[in-house]
């Protein structure tokens, strides 16, 4: 059993205020594996005033040393990769090569990218006789979510240390023994007392208080778009500012030039990802109304291929769902699915032979779906796709673009013009051509309600800065 008992607060483990634990359930095995702490608005307040009395000292110190602090974080953050892989795989149930590839590796990115990016950042510009100066904002308040337990929260640390703004960390509590790890880390690597703090603890007792609190000067979350709107009231009260990152019903348009078994496996493989828990999840697939039977076998073969299992075990490329309450979500829309008149070609409802312990579920595919069906309106958060027949570019696009969230596209082909097309055309924040990668300093954020402001690289840094003129700086 792991116990982190006590919040990180001011450079110290100390006594939660409230002497209120949280059980952190393994999702594979369903059983208590840690507990921690669970906070409450007493422990934000000294939280916030730690890191308050620091922001003047953290906001001007030498980019160089930010840049050093950065780089240190990243080499104590690589003596713990076997904890840290050990842990996701714990709290989130993804297989052991996902939390290494994916959830350990790009927590130590974003802390080297961050680093990085200050080497051509521009925290001064000169105009005329005046002086343009980009500095910290201030303490920011961080709400991080389950389903990327070192990458969001990464993400968020790296960008505000870069800008000079000290933190206060609500992790989620399905996963927030990942967060306790980054602590010790951040202690390693000498991060000065206030920069970093942690309280752990809900919505309501943590996350609501943080959000509330006068001297936090801006709010940066990623969940979901009911406890979006939650902080950007409680933020509105003092004008902080806001930065969202909300959910996504990403459209996966095939075209028809496409290598059909090309497309197929990249479109299963954005739906089971992290178990369907990914918030870019291409979960509307659309491909012409010619190609469709022929491409739902392919589908269905790729889909077949797929290894759900103890994610433990070698060659297991799919987990769980985070926990009970998820499992019985992603169930309740297979069978609205189901009733609204979508066909279930493949998957359904209930476990897959052989996993009864574990909120493990069947990835699904529903073919003769409507972009009017629950299923293709609602973010889903588990491997279940939606395939949407269309009749032309035109109508692909139309549909791409009916929907409320706006966080990320993807569009397979041959034909340079018609992708280029398409991935303009696409209201959403990232889009993605033929499964190509990018640098981590491209800016990641969304359209519509997929959410406000932009993460990574140079565009992330400047959510943490305030912008001021001084006139006659130069006369």
């Amino acid at each position: 059993m792991v116990n982190y008992n006590k919040q990180f607060i001011n450079g110290e483990w100390v006594n939660s205020t409230s002497s209120e634990t949280i059980d952190v359930i393994n999702p594979t095995t369903e059983e208590v594996f840690a507990t921690v702490a669970d906070g409450n608005a007493e422990d934000v307040d000294k939280a916030v005033k730690a890191a308050h009395n620091v922001y003047l000292d953290f906001r001007r110190t030498p980019v160089k040393e930010r840049k050093e602090m950065l780089e240190r974080i990243a080499d104590e953050y690589e003596k713990r990769k076997d904890d840290l892989i050990d842990t996701i795989t714990n709290e989130l149930g993804s297989p052991l090569s996902v939390s290494e590839n994916a959830h350990y590796t790009a927590g130590l990115n974003h802390f080297r990218t961050a680093a990085e990016t200050l080497d051509s950042f521009e925290f001064e510009e000169q105009r005329d006789d005046a002086l343009i100066v980009k500095e910290s904002i201030g303490v920011a308040g961080l709400i991080t979510p389950w389903n990327f337990p070192t990458n969001q929260t990464a993400l968020k640390i790296s960008a505000a240390f870069a800008a000079g703004s000290p933190v206060v960390l609500k992790p989620s509590e399905e996963t927030p023994v990942t967060a306790c790890i980054l602590a010790e880390i951040f202690e390693a690597a000498g991060v000065p007392k206030g920069y970093f703090n942690l309280v752990n603890g809900d919505g309501e007792n943590v996350g609501v208080p943080l959000s509330e609190h006068p001297d936090v000067r801006m709010m940066s979350f990623t969940g979901s778009g009911r406890a979006g709107q939650s902080i950007m009231e409680k933020s509105a009260a003092d004008f902080k500012k806001v930065a969202l990152e909300l959910g996504g019903k990403s459209p996966f348009i095939v075209l028809d030039d496409a290598d059909l078994d090309e497309a197929a496996a990249s479109a299963v493989n954005r739906v089971v990802r992290n178990t369907g828990q990914v918030c870019t999840a291409g979960t509307r697939t659309l491909i012409p109304a010619e190609l469709k039977d022929e491409f739902i076998q392919k589908l269905k073969e790729a889909i077949s291929k797929v290894k759900v299992g103890n994610p433990r075990e070698d060659g297991i490329e799919v987990g769980p769902l985070i926990s009970k309450t998820q499992f019985d979500r992603v169930q309740s829309y297979i069978e609205q699915g189901q009733a609204e008149g979508a066909t279930l070609y493949h998957g359904g409802t209930g476990k897959p032979d052989g996993l009864d312990t574990g909120y493990f579920v069947k990835p699904t595919i529903f073919t003769d779906v409507d972009n009017s069906m629950t299923i293709a309106r609602e973010e889903i958060f588990g491997p279940v796709m939606s395939v949407i027949t269309y009749e032309d570019l035109e109508d692909a696009i139309r549909i791409a673009n009916d929907t409320v969230y706006g966080l990320a596209g993807y569009v397979v082909g041959k034909d340079k013009e018609k992708l280029q097309h398409v991935a303009r055309s696409i209201e959403a924040g990232t889009i993605i051509i033929n499964d190509c990668g990018g640098p981590n300093t491209l800016p990641f954020g969304g359209y519509k309600q997929s959410g406000i402001g932009r993460e990574w690289g140079d565009y992330g840094l400047e959510e943490f800065l305030e912008v001021k003129s001084i006139k006659g700086y130069f006369a």
